[in-house]
């Protein structure tokens, strides 16, 4: 009896000089879950406290929260309701709003108009215009098949012009608030209308509607169409002769998410703006995204949405929001397969696939990380019970170090069941 009461005395010690050494870091206090001892999250609170400390980052520049997705309580909150570069997370709030508003079976389309008319000798006299929707991932192939489609109207000869029609969106080629060096090194042209990324051999198009244009003029030619006109890129009008899909949003989600692919969000962004606001802009794009956050919930404090991918040092989130969404997402049975698919794995996908290769974390960790010379973020959901958001920003950030302390905040849910 007197040998337990010394060791519950010791551990008592040791426990009140940690929290002493965790507080003096100007770190949050953690609360009390459902499920765990009031010790025992206490415990848990104090250890992800510390497992925040990181050389380099103060705790002002650090936001993180962790929620128990069965019973609903906050286990650890520190600056949650701060609003803070995101980098890549800035995807999230887009993700979320792209399957509230145009599900996950979405797909874009890309359509051949017909200006003019078919004669009878299979020609046509007027205008071919490949029109652009949006999708990012329109490919020559895609067109190679719209050219043969084409054909098989019975055209043979088409006396006018070959037009690219980008306007469903306007002509900005970057995002708002981007650095200069992010065009084309980060993200090729914004368009309605950009064929394989706006890659032309061995580089970048700068006008990717033109060259989406002259290349469907190609390809109508090598299917037998004899074109007498230029290619040309402007708004223009006509009735449908065919059309392509993408694959759905569903699908394509898992580059945006998995793979953090700046092009496909921005290019969401904006297809949520031209489908579901006022325009296929950054900023209507923006209004909607907020609109859609407000509608279902998620805290808007601190929040500034900018474009679509976080390139923008304009974005804001907060950690509270962030987690906001993903509960909303998981607790949602239509949308937690599409988060699951789109999210990368830890130690098997995506951003992931190098991070948290410890056998309590790989595989049962999914989340979507964020990387920019001002920030690094994590965040996602621990073993299909929590869900965190851990963002650091600085100026530059240590991202070696700022990915160290998130990977010890999740490692210490993943141990905590």
């Amino acid at each position: 009896m007197g040998q337990a009461h010394r060791y519950d005395h010791a551990s008592l010690i040791a426990r009140l000089a940690f929290a002493l050494v965790v507080a003096s870091l100007g770190w949050g206090v953690a609360q009390a879950a459902a499920g765990l001892g009031s010790s025992q999250a206490g415990d848990l609170g104090t250890k992800l406290a510390a497992a925040l400390h990181a050389p380099g980052i103060g705790p002002q520049r650090t936001g993180a929260m962790a929620l128990d997705l069965v019973s609903g309580r906050v286990l650890f909150a520190h600056n949650s309701s701060v609003g803070f570069v995101p980098a890549s997370n800035e995807k999230l709030p887009v993700t979320f709003t792209a399957l509230k508003t145009l599900g996950p079976s979405f797909r874009f389309q890309t359509e051949v108009l017909g200006q003019g008319l078919l004669a009878a000798d299979g020609t046509w006299v007027g205008n071919l215009v490949l029109k652009g929707y949006g999708d990012p991932t329109l490919s020559s192939a895609r067109v190679q098949r719209l050219a043969r489609r084409i054909r098989a109207l019975g055209i043979t000869h088409v006396t006018g012009m070959v037009i690219g029609d980008e306007s469903f969106f306007d002509k900005l080629r970057t995002g708002p608030g981007w650095k200069p060096s992010f065009y084309l090194s980060e993200s090729p042209p914004l368009s309605a209308l950009v064929v394989d990324r706006a890659w032309t051999g061995k580089r970048i198009t700068l006008t990717p509607a033109y060259t989406a244009a002259d290349l469907f003029r190609s390809m109508l030619i090598k299917a037998g169409v004899v074109v007498d006109g230029k290619a040309r890129a402007f708004k223009a009008g006509g009735k449908v002769l065919a059309v392509s899909v993408s694959a759905p949003l569903g699908e394509i989600l898992h580059a945006v998410d998995a793979d953090s692919d700046n092009f496909s969000a921005e290019l969401l962004l904006k297809e949520l703006g031209a489908v579901a606001g006022t325009g296929g802009t950054s900023a209507a794009g923006a209004d909607v995204v907020r609109r859609v956050l407000m509608q279902n919930g998620v805290p808007l404090e601190g929040v500034t949405i900018a474009d679509g991918s976080g390139l923008s040092s304009l974005d804001r989130l907060t950690p509270q929001a962030i987690v906001a969404i993903l509960r909303q997402c998981w607790n949602d049975g239509a949308l937690r397969s599409t988060l699951v698919q789109a999210m990368a794995v830890a130690g098997r996908s995506g951003t992931l696939v190098h991070r948290l290769l410890g056998p309590s974390t790989r595989g049962s960790v999914i989340g979507k990380t964020g990387t920019t010379d001002l920030a690094s973020v994590l965040s996602g959901v621990v073993h299909q019970r929590y869900v965190f958001s851990v963002i650091e920003n600085g100026a530059p950030v240590p991202w070696w170090t700022a990915r160290a302390a998130q990977d010890r905040f999740v490692q210490l849910l993943a141990a905590a069941g």
